[in-house]
């Protein structure tokens, strides 16, 4: 059983991160490892009444791996830590199956209350990304995806991505959850895609929006000249009428990546 385990979350390492070359390169220098093997030692411990234990074998796996994860948390399945130094994950907090949590990641509670669930859950093949903070007992959905430096503080929709302070939720394109949103599951490194900044669309709609009202004018004052002309009025056009589009919309979307 263990090492099936153990050449499972090998596997799952060597499919997800380019720069792992062999097995024995993730077996002995990649922390993330380190600590799972640990922690399902603590988590055994800590079940079977071992607390102190399972505490003292925790801190042994902070000191060695720079990942602090408490005996009580629940952790599933093909999980990689990429990387991961000062990532913290909370005793009621469970982590499901093809999880990718990288540094800096906070699984956290807001709760002070003893015996209440005061982590975040997470479902099959979320993506935690660098820096980002999940804080109290709800749940973040199979598929999901959370930013860098993103503090989520509600729940997360399957297949959605959170960003921003307070996070933000999107939904995938055509509001597919669930089932439906994994039917094609794409890994995405960080957690980020170009679609995933509603600062950024908002703003991408806005200039394509201005663009074409500045043609629609640019149009109008042409047909204007153009039929006053024809009228012999020349001279009842605006002298500073715009002949000529000159809003910049393509300067303006590079700006932003589109």
């Amino acid at each position: 059983m263990f090492f099936a385990r153990l050449r499972t979350d090998i596997r799952c390492i060597l499919e997800r991160d380019p720069a792992a070359r062999s097995g024995w390169e993730v077996l002995t220098c990649y922390p993330g490892i380190h600590a799972l093997i640990l922690h399902r030692r603590a988590h055994w411990f800590w079940n079977h009444g071992f607390k102190w234990l399972g505490r003292a074998t925790s801190q042994l796996s902070r000191w060695l791996t720079g990942i602090e994860i408490h005996p009580g948390a629940k952790v599933g399945e093909r999980v990689f830590f990429d990387h991961a130094m000062g990532v913290v994950v909370g005793e009621t907090a469970e982590i499901g199956d093809g999880c990718t949590i990288y540094q800096g990641v906070t699984l956290g509670g807001t709760s002070l209350y003893k015996g209440t669930k005061r982590h975040p859950t997470l479902g099959r093949d979320v993506v935690v990304s660098a820096g980002a903070k999940v804080l109290g007992g709800f749940v973040v959905g199979d598929g999901a995806k959370i930013g860098s430096n993103a503090v989520v503080i509600k729940p997360v929709p399957a297949g959605a991505t959170a960003v921003g302070i307070p996070a933000r939720i999107i939904m995938p394109k055509g509001e597919n959850t669930g089932d439906a949103a994994m039917s094609t599951p794409r890994f995405s490194a960080y957690g980020v895609t170009p679609e995933d900044d509603p600062l950024s669309q908002a703003m991408r709609g806005l200039i394509d929006s201005t663009a074409a009202q500045d043609h629609q004018i640019t149009l109008l004052w042409k047909a204007v000249e153009q039929l006053s002309r024809q009228q012999k009025q020349g001279d009842c056009v605006p002298q500073d009428a715009a002949r000529a589009e000159c809003f910049e919309a393509e300067k303006l979307a590079q700006l932003i990546g589109k």
